[in-house]
């Protein structure tokens, strides 16, 4: 079986685990294949079963270790030390921090990009959802209130949608100018349209997520350099080929 996982390239501390899927490496056929980790995008459900526990292996722990969210684009962060939490069934969150050992912090994507977070200490991780509506309402923000301090946490960006291939209106580009005008640095106007309020412009994801850390007060910030899209035969992507679509997991715990 073909497998190709992501251990993200940063300064963790050594009691930090993190990993990154990618598409290679599962039992998923079709336009899933073949590691779809995704159980939402009507793929076949005991290949996402068998993909996930594939994935548990990968990444040192056992399936039920791992609490897998039901991700709407928002802003709520799982606590999942808090053992009401845990048991919701489905846990409807945007995010996921602990301090607690062997507790998979988990997201999905397929061009939304996944940040995952860790103190230098070792004591707290997070994963973070991170598409342009979530982080327009600040779900980045939301996780690092979870940390003792900002400037004590690192941060790494996973694979997402580069700015060439990641075209939106202007309602996105004023939905994160009017949060600040710093933001005007991660749009390129694209074409314009007749009518006011029409154009279009090509969004950086990764500079919106480095401007909100930076503004956050994180300093060391790694990843950043992939594009969903462009690499087909590496990952999945929604915007390139619609619903039926697979999905990554970024995933981070303590051990």
């Amino acid at each position: 079986m073909d497998s190709e996982f992501i251990t993200p390239d940063w300064p963790a501390p050594k009691n930090v685990r993190a990993i990154v899927s990618t598409r290679k490496g599962g039992v998923s056929g079709g336009p899933y294949a073949s590691l779809n980790l995704g159980d939402h995008v009507g793929d076949d459900p005991e290949s996402v079963t068998e993909n996930r526990a594939v994935f548990a292996n990968e990444a040192g722990l056992e399936s039920t270790d791992i609490l897998w969210l039901k991700q709407v684009h928002g802003v709520r962060v799982a606590d999942l030390d808090q053992s009401i939490v845990c048991c919701e069934s489905p846990i409807v969150a945007d995010a996921a921090t602990t301090t607690m050992s062997k507790k998979g912090c988990v997201v999905m994507t397929a061009d939304c990009m996944p940040v995952l977070l860790c103190d230098l200490s070792g004591s707290r991780v997070a994963a973070v959802h991170a598409g342009w509506r979530g982080m327009a309402q600040g779900v980045i923000q939301r996780a690092l209130r979870c940390f003792d301090s900002s400037n004590e946490v690192i941060a790494f960006l996973g694979p997402t949608i580069s700015q060439r291939n990641f075209e939106v209106g202007a309602e996105v580009k004023n939905a994160f100018e009017s949060r600040g005008a710093v933001y005007a640095s991660a749009f390129k106007l694209q074409g314009a349209l007749q009518g006011e309020g029409k154009e279009k412009y090509l969004c950086d994801l990764y500079g919106i997520a480095r401007i909100i850390l930076a503004k956050a007060g994180v300093a060391h910030i790694y990843g950043g350099d992939f594009c969903t899209y462009d690499e087909a035969e590496r990952f999945h992507s929604f915007r390139r080929d619609g619903v039926r679509s697979g999905r990554m997991a970024s995933l981070i715990y303590l051990v």
